[in-house]
């Protein structure tokens, strides 16, 4: 069965979008912690995105050159996940496919297909879910030595606790911690 990996980047003060300091963080991901992240991309064969990321993303990866994710992202099979879109397409990469109705079985329907692993990149919403749901097989939290001071955060109020399991750790020479967690068993 395949995996459901998703990557998260966040600053130290929890922040997990990076409009404000998205230059630092570009910076600081060279070296080890972007290595770290193409080894483990280069693991997966399709990618599911929330509605938002798709939108940002929709409009800049397509055309981009910015290697070696642009030629990761534009040729894997992507899965947006959205209860408002009826499209998604995705430059003169063609679509990708939208997932509606009930994300418990459309991912488990994802899953079972053959393939290596699944990557949740940005997507903060829908990574809460997933996890909330025990969707999601690993969590990737890159945190990088930056405040953002404001910004949407990953984790919001919590209908239930969870408990995972420190899986694997970098913590890299630039003061990047690169954490994964896999579910408690």
């Amino acid at each position: 069965m395949r995996k459901l990996i998703s990557h998260t980047i966040l600053t130290l003060d929890g922040i997990g979008t990076i409009d404000e300091v998205a230059g630092t963080i570009i910076e600081l991901r060279g070296g080890e912690a972007g290595e770290d992240f193409f080894r483990r991309v280069a693991d997966e064969d399709a990618m599911l995105l929330g509605r938002t990321t798709y939108e940002e993303w929709a409009e800049y990866w397509p055309t981009s050159t910015n290697e070696p994710f642009a030629s990761h992202i534009n040729t894997v099979p992507k899965f947006v996940v959205s209860r408002s879109l009826e499209a998604v397409p995705w430059g003169e990469h063609g679509n990708a496919t939208l997932v509606a109705g009930d994300l418990a079985d459309a991912i488990a329907d994802l899953k079972e297909q053959p393939g290596g692993n699944i990557g949740v990149h940005g997507s903060l919403t829908l990574v809460e879910g997933l996890l909330q749901a025990d969707l999601l097989d690993e969590m990737r939290l890159e945190i990088y030595p930056v405040l953002a001071g404001k910004g949407a955060r990953l984790f919001h109020d919590q209908p239930a606790p969870k408990r995972l399991r420190l899986a694997d750790s970098l913590i890299a020479s630039n003061g990047v911690a690169v954490l994964t967690y896999a579910r408690a068993t």
